[in-house]
C-alpha cells in the first residue's frame, strides 16, 4: 500500500490533476486546494517520499526540530512543492502572468541575457527550493536553449514534465558518458549547461559535506567545469510573501585545481554547497527533495 501511494504521489496522476487543476482553478482556489493535497500527504509520515523530506528538514534545519515544529516543517515544505507545481502549469498556460510573477537579482539577469555562447563556457546548476522549473522557464522566455543535463530515466510524472519541457524546445539530455562527453564539447564552445545539484545518487563515489554531514549527492556538475575548465553558478529561486518568485545567483565559482583528483572533486563541490546551503537557509521550508540527502538521518530524525 505504501509504494502504491508513493507511486500516486509522484507519478502520472499526480502530474496530471496538477495541470487539470492549473486549468480551471483561480490562484486563491487552487493554492487552497494544494494546501489540501499537501497536508494530506504530510499526514502518511511511512511514506518514502515523507520520510525523506523529514530527514531532510531535520538536517537542514540545524539537527533541532522534534516532534510538532517537524511536523509543521514537512507540511511547510510540501505545500510549497503542490502549490509551485500548480503554479508551473498555471504559467506554461499564461506566460504574461508568468512574466509579472518572477523576479531575479542583476547577476541572474545578466546570465540569463547572455549569449548562449559566450567567451568561456558556464555551468549552472540548481536545487529544489522553491518554484526551481521556473529557472527553466525564465530561461525559455528569454529565448536561451541551454543543454540540460537530468536524471538517466525519469519515470512517471518527471518523464512526463521532461516530455512537455521538449515540446517547448528545451535540450534536454539524460545523464550517461555520451551525454557527459557531449556536455564538455559544449561547455569547451562557449555554450552553457545547465542541471541539478540535490538530488541523491545510490553508491556515491565521495561524499561532500552539506550542512555538516556527508551527503550522497552526485558530482558531475564538478567534472564539467573541471575539465572544460569554465566557471559554475548557482541559481535557486524563492517564494516571496507577496506570491513572487525571485531568482537569486551566487555569481561565478571558479573551481580551485588539486593534484589529487579525489581532494579536488571533494573541495569544489563543497564551495558550491556552501553557496547552496546559503539559499536553502533563506527559505528552508521551500527545500523540497523527496529522496533521503543524508540516507543516515532516515534513522537519526525523531519520528
Amino acid at each position: 500500500m505504501t509504494y502504491n501511494l508513493q507511486g500516486l504521489v509522484t507519478g502520472k496522476i499526480a502530474i496530471g490533476l496538477a495541470a487539470l487543476l492549473a486549468r480551471v482553478l483561480p490562484p486563491r482556489l487552487g493554492y487552497a486546494a494544494a494546501d489540501f493535497i499537501a497536508d494530506r500527504i504530510a499526514a502518511l509520515r511511512t511514506l518514502p517520499t515523507v520520510r525523506a523530506i523529514r530527514a531532510n528538514q531535520w538536517v537542514a534545519r540545524g539537527e533541532s526540530l522534534a516532534g510538532g515544529d517537524l511536523d509543521r516543517a514537512v507540511r511547510e515544505t510540501l505545500r510549497n512543492s503542490a502549490r509551485s507545481i500548480f503554479d508551473l502549469y498555471r504559467f506554461l498556460q499564461n506566460p504574461r502572468a508568468a512574466r509579472r510573477s518572477i523576479e531575479m537579482d542583476p547577476a541572474a539577469r545578466r546570465l540569463i541575457r547572455r549569449p548562449e555562447f559566450g567567451e568561456r563556457g558556464l555551468v549552472v546548476v540548481s536545487l529544489h527550493l522553491g518554484n526551481f522549473d521556473l529557472i527553466l522557464h525564465a530561461l525559455s522566455m528569454e529565448g536561451v536553449r541551454p543543454l540540460i543535463l537530468t536524471i538517466p530515466d525519469p519515470q512517471g510524472g518527471r518523464r512526463l514534465e521532461f516530455d512537455s519541457r521538449r515540446k517547448a524546445g528545451a535540450n534536454i539530455l539524460p545523464m550517461s558518458f555520451a551525454s557527459l562527453r557531449q556536455a564538455v564539447h559544449h561547455l569547451e564552445q562557449g555554450g552553457f549547461v545547465a542541471t541539478g545539484i540535490d538530488r541523491p545518487v545510490p553508491d556515491p563515489q565521495v561524499r561532500p559535506l552539506f550542512f555538516g554531514r556527508p551527503a550522497a549527492l552526485p558530482v558531475h556538475h564538478i567534472f564539467l567545469a573541471l575539465k572544460a575548465k569554465v566557471p559554475l553558478t548557482v541559481l535557486a529561486t524563492v517564494r516571496r510573501p507577496d506570491g513572487k518568485h525571485y531568482i537569486h545567483s551566487s555569481g561565478l565559482v571558479e573551481m580551485d585545481p588539486h593534484p589529487d583528483r579525489e581532494t579536488e572533486t571533494l573541495r569544489n563541490a563543497e564551495k558550491v554547497l556552501r553557496a547552496a546551503e546559503g539559499f536553502i537557509r533563506r527559505a528552508p521550508g521551500q527545500w523540497s527533495v523527496s529522496l533521503p540527502v543524508w540516507p543516515e538521518a532516515l534513522e537519526l530524525a525523531p519520528a
